[in-house]
């Protein structure tokens, strides 16, 4: 029966995933989030068949039924990632309803601003202000239901610190080294984790940002073949790239809320 639970979880993830690509390719285009499902190379609608998740995108090889253009991998890799998403938080709050739904939807919404980040290089405002009604949302109930405002000052204090410090090296580097969409989305980020974890949630933002842009730059090397492209956006890689912070963000307050990581315990484990 457990077993089950967690196939529910991951099949109502990849439904939400195959919304959510749709958020992710309409938005900012002006068209309609209600409008019918289409190729996006010939404009024929999908057909009920066509719309299940992961498994029409095997069914059709990963081309359109009706011109055979490629359908790009980053669909079913969202919907995959949505559903996998979903069965770990039911892992991780089975027992805890209004925790996994809080989650559920929060989580949403920041694997839009992920791949929206990697492909624009910009963080949509419209998620941000989503996600810090949540965030306010989330720390309210918890402030009520504890009885305890210490959870609401050191919830501002997390996300109004984590906010100050990305905006600070924003206006330092006038935009060279965080954009000014970063601090917009630490403020809701930092809000849910609070404080001190905010500042655990802002270290490992950088250690798994440069973890993972110098495992690319080692692959590009050993590969041999000069510049290469991040395949899922299309964007040069090296030294001086811009590379989207927001997916390493994302990264970091995951790691520290879900996971209850400290910085501080990792690095006293490390040293004694």
């Amino acid at each position: 029966m457990e077993t089950y639970w967690y196939i529910i979880a991951f099949v109502f993830g990849a439904i939400v995933g195959s919304f959510l690509n749709v958020v992710i390719y309409r938005l900012h285009t002006g068209k309609s989030l209600n409008g019918r499902s289409h190729c996006m190379s010939c404009g024929e609608g999908l057909t009920w068949k066509e719309l299940f998740p992961i498994f029409s995108y095997l069914a059709l090889r990963a081309r359109c039924r009706h011109c055979t253009s490629h359908i790009p991998i980053r669909y079913v890799f969202v919907e995959l990632l949505t559903g996998l998403t979903f069965m770990g938080l039911w892992h991780l709050f089975s027992d805890n309803l209004w925790m996994f739904a809080f989650y559920a939807v929060f989580v949403s919404i920041l694997i839009v601003i992920a791949v929206y980040d990697l492909r624009h290089t910009i963080i949509p405002d419209e998620m941000v202000v989503a996600l810090t009604a949540l965030a306010a949302i989330y720390v309210g109930i918890n402030t009520y239901l504890a009885k305890d405002f210490d959870i609401l000052l050191w919830s501002l204090v997390g996300g109004f610190g984590s906010a100050l410090l990305f905006g600070g090296l924003w206006y330092l580097s006038k935009g060279r080294w965080m954009g000014f969409g970063d601090a917009k989305l630490a403020l809701p980020l930092g809000m849910v984790v609070a404080f001190p974890a905010a500042y655990s949630m802002i270290v490992f933002a950088f250690l798994f940002g440069a973890v993972i842009s110098v495992a690319l730059l080692i692959i590009q090397k050993l590969l041999k073949k000069g510049k290469t492209s991040l395949r899922y956006s299309g964007i040069p890689l090296t030294m001086k790239s811009e590379v989207p912070f927001a997916p390493f963000l994302i990264l970091g307050f995951l790691y520290t809320a879900l996971f209850h990581a400290d910085i501080f315990q990792i690095t006293f484990s490390i040293l004694w």
